[in-house]
């Protein structure tokens, strides 16, 4: 039951003590969350490495982390650190390689877990997926008996864990999968949403990344709670189109359905180097090596896109994205080619030497298919660690 001190739902629910069945048009989601997935694949697949700080990514001056498992987290070791921050913030951390290709099969052993239990899976990364769940496939009886299993199985069949938030929508789901990290299940029922959400940090809602939090805090905006005393006129002033989202998250309003063949956004590559480049011969190398990356994931995944796009960080840290889109899908790798090569070429003499070069293809047509083989949309964009 639900704390009535602080308005938060407890850890666990008695079957059918959550979503009732009668309420009209009331959905059932779970959102599932991979406990430091590619980190704690490493340390299942190399015992070595249990209990210690790991992380998964380059360990050169240039390289960044792309998880961190959770014994390193506690040393404030976080995904998308500078290695070099990393290891200052933990001088024991134990860097490992990323194979790619081992996450994605355990990703569709997962995936196919999930699609036992309900055909409503939304991918959204190797390690996360929403499930509708308000058809009870195999008469389990509750939303809550369908994430237990659904996490039992993943233990049994990958020796991983995994979070699981049940709700009446996908917001609160999310939300409620992170709050009780790691090995975790919460459950936030119909009435409690809204006193959920204002309880927490505005940090902890989907899409407020730090500097709208710290806008928001020299607003006086530090909780779900004090978004929620602002009108949407206000909200508008100062966030734009946002402020619609802000104002309905803040009252635990979700409306979106679980889309089972979500549309992948793009499929794309980028390096970081362990040294700035600006030679124009090397910067001609390197983008056919992204090239080769980038077309080898648009081939596997047979998919069609009109829009391809460079990327280049600068030294001082300013992002450059250049785009070229055409009235017919890219035909092949050489056409694919020359239109990256062309961009390229328009920006160069570049202003300033670059410390990372990335390339995507957009406006995609993809098999849908593909989603259900575990390949969400955001697993689109891998770093070349």
């Amino acid at each position: 039951m639900a704390n009535p001190d602080h308005g938060e739902p407890a850890a666990e629910q008695q079957d059918g003590d959550e979503l009732p069945p009668e309420a009209p048009g009331l959905r059932k989601i779970i959102h599932v969350d991979m406990d430091a997935f590619f980190a704690s694949v490493e340390q299942r697949d190399h015992p070595e490495l249990r209990g210690k700080s790991v992380a998964v990514g380059g360990s050169s001056g240039r390289g960044v982390v792309a998880a961190a498992s959770y014994e390193a987290r506690k040393f404030g070791v976080r995904s998308a650190m500078p290695s070099v921050t990393a290891r200052r913030k933990c001088p024991d951390l134990v860097f490992v390689k990323h194979r790619f290709e081992v996450y994605r099969e355990v990703s569709e052993q997962i995936r196919a877990i999930f699609h036992h239990y309900t055909p409503h899976v939304e991918p959204l990364s190797l390690d996360e997926a929403y499930l509708d769940v308000t058809e009870d496939r195999h008469g389990l009886g509750s939303a809550t008996a369908i994430a237990q299993a659904i996490r039992k199985r993943i233990r049994e069949e990958t020796q991983l864990t995994a979070s699981a938030g049940v709700s009446y929508n996908k917001f609160l789901a999310k939300l409620a999968s992170d709050q009780n990290k790691p090995d975790g299940l919460c459950v936030i029922r119909p009435g409690e949403g809204a006193a959920f959400v204002q309880s927490l940090p505005v940090r902890r809602f989907h899409g407020v990344g730090p500097k709208g939090a710290e806008k928001m805090a020299r607003l006086g905006i530090e909780t779900g709670a004090d978004l929620a005393a602002k009108d949407r006129a206000w909200l508008a002033q100062h966030f734009g189109s946002f402020g619609d989202y802000l104002y309905r998250a803040a009252r635990g309003i979700d409306l979106r359905p679980v889309r089972a063949n979500r549309v992948r956004k793009s499929i794309g590559a980028e390096r970081t180097f362990s040294q700035d480049i600006s030679a124009e011969d090397e910067l001609r190398d390197t983008l056919e090596r992204i090239i080769a990356v980038v077309w080898d994931r648009i081939a596997e995944k047979q998919a069609k896109g009109r829009t391809v796009t460079l990327k280049l960080k600068y030294t001082d840290f300013q992002i450059a994205t250049r785009s070229r889109s055409q009235p017919h899908a890219v035909a092949d790798k050489q056409d694919f080619a020359r239109i990256a090569r062309a961009i390229l070429e328009d920006e160069m003499p570049l202003p300033m030497p670059i410390r990372l070069m990335g390339l995507t293809l957009s406006n995609l047509e993809i098999d849908p298919g593909d989603e259900r083989k575990g390949l969400g949309r955001d697993d689109a964009q891998l770093s070349l660690l």
